[in-house]
């Protein structure tokens, strides 16, 4: 069997997804060598929007103030029609059940170099700049990467796992002969980026222009940063709508020539894919190679840091012999059907905001003026995995994060381990053998003060839950013997029965 790797983890793209994968695994102190083709940071912004989840696992990295320097809260949120009445005003700007704010936007280039920074920072993990990956193979023991430099010159590297994110035309993906499975109608949307100076803009920080004549979408973005998104509408010149004086026309002078300096203006596919298979042995595919959605929900790059949450503590568990390889199968099984359920939330979103027809339009004011919910869908729970979830509905989903009394966020104090949440009277109710195991085990945290725990147990209305590294509830329990029962669900843990006592 191969035992000789170059690196624990190979991670193909230095995309966000990519690059936080590096910075994740580097903080779990797997190593890992991070492959990116272009020579650096691509000038262009794709993502601008991630939601307090995101920042909460980029709180993992230390480096929150840092983030919060090429942040901005997104503050206001609406959808209007084409006479300009507000349909849904979505309330945002507001610190939510993470402890971050619930939506923030951001310049995507100043957010990957933010990344690479802290990469850079992190003993045991590497970025490559300026080499593709021309291969990847499943090898015995391991994965092997054949690799090009910018000069030709070729090389093979070897690890255990190789992530790849190296986005929506994966290279790796197709590969593999993994197919993607289509959500919705595709639909060419002009993207326009750029410095917008002197000239008001539109009011809230995001709108949803659901005009039949031209749908569109207003973001503002940090400093004087702003995107505007138009779809393409029969007899449009793809040449000429992309110019700057189309780009005024169709803004209804929003972004007028003389005010408005552009960096970007293209012409992009907005679709709904979900890959087949997300495994293919020791390869994984992350963010735009498993997943994309229309950008309604903005949570095309959130689903992307998902994946890295999800995936990074179990390679490190079974890297370190602490968790079966079986582990590394609820990847997929868990974050498949929660990304599909964003695709297929948007794919259903982008029929009715971008619909080209006055009468289907007139349906949806209506709609959306009895349903407002519609505007904001409830995330989902994961699917079938390391959790309870098919004996209680509280588990795999999302957990709260708690803030101290003094500003603490309970991540902080906790860091990326399990945490086992409890009352004083139910912990001392477990057997002296499960306690034992509980203060030996270094992956997990046990919390009992109230102060600290209090807001987590109410959040579920229980007496004791156990919190994954990645945030998500593992189960929920109001009795010892309940909660003994999800200890020993802990891949971990390793809990000694007591010797028998003769006679």
């Amino acid at each position: 069997m191969q035992t000789e790797f170059d690196a624990d983890v190979i991670v193909i793209g230095a995309g966000p997804v990519g690059s936080t994968a590096l910075a994740v695994l580097g903080r779990t102190g797997l190593t890992a060598i991070g492959l990116e083709k272009a020579p650096s940071v691509w000038p262009a912004a794709r993502a601008v929007h991630f939601d307090g989840e995101t920042f909460r696992t980029l709180q993992t990295l230390g480096a929150t103030e840092r983030f919060s320097q090429v942040t901005i809260p997104m503050a206001s949120m609406h959808i209007q029609n084409e006479a300009g009445e507000v349909l849904v005003s979505v309330p945002t700007g507001r610190f939510g059940s993470q402890a971050w704010h619930d939506d923030l936007n951001f310049h995507q280039p100043d957010l990957e170099a933010t990344l690479r920074d802290i990469i850079a920072e992190l003993p045991g993990v590497e970025l490559r700049c300026g080499i593709t990956a021309s291969g990847v193979e499943n090898v015995d023991g391991g994965v092997a990467v054949t690799t090009l430099d910018d000069e030709g010159q070729q090389s093979v590297l070897r690890a255990r796992w190789v992530i790849a994110a190296d986005g929506a035309r994966s290279a790796v993906r197709q590969s593999l002969g993994i197919d993607t499975d289509r959500f919705g109608e595709d639909a060419q949307w002009i993207v326009v980026d750029g410095l917008l100076v002197d000239s008001p803009g539109l009011a809230d920080d995001m709108i949803f222009l659901g005009h039949h004549t031209r749908p569109a979408l207003w973001v503002r973005l940090p400093g004087t940063r702003v995107r505007m998104e138009f779809m393409v509408m029969p007899g449009d010149d793809l040449e000429e709508i992309v110019t700057a004086d189309a780009i005024e026309r169709i803004s209804h002078g929003v972004l007028p020539v003389d005010k408005f300096t552009p960096d970007r203006q293209a012409v992009y596919t907005f679709r709904g894919r979900i890959a087949q298979r997300w495994r293919d042995g020791g390869i994984f595919l992350a963010g735009d190679a498993a997943h994309q959605a229309p950008p309604l929900f903005g949570q095309g790059l959130c689903a992307g840091i998902r994946d890295i949450a999800n995936l990074c503590w179990k390679l490190d568990l079974v890297k370190r012999g602490a968790a079966d390889d079986a582990l590394l199968d609820t990847y997929e099984s868990e974050r498949k059907p929660h990304a599909q359920f964003w695709v297929e939330q948007a794919a259903n979103a982008a029929g009715f905001v971008q619909t080209t027809d006055a009468g289907v339009a007139a349906q949806r004011d209506a709609f959306l003026r009895e349903h407002p919910e519609a505007a904001a869908p409830v995330p989902p729970r994961l699917g079938p995995g390391l959790h309870r979830g098919e004996r209680d509905e509280r588990a795999g989903a999302l957990s709260i994060q708690p803030m101290l009394a003094d500003g603490t966020r309970l991540d902080d104090m906790v860091g990326a381990h399990f945490v086992v949440a409890a009352t004083r009277e139910v912990y001392q109710a477990l057997p002296p053998e499960v306690r034992e195991a509980l203060d030996a085990d270094g992956d997990i945290v046990t919390l009992l003060d109230p102060a600290k725990i209090q807001q987590l147990l109410d959040s579920v209305r229980a007496e004791a839950l156990v919190i994954r590294p990645d945030r998500y509830i593992l189960g929920v329990a109001d009795s010892a013997e309940d909660l003994e029962q999800l200890i020993r669900d802990i891949p971990s843990i390793s809990v000694t029965s007591p010797v028998p006592v003769a006679g």
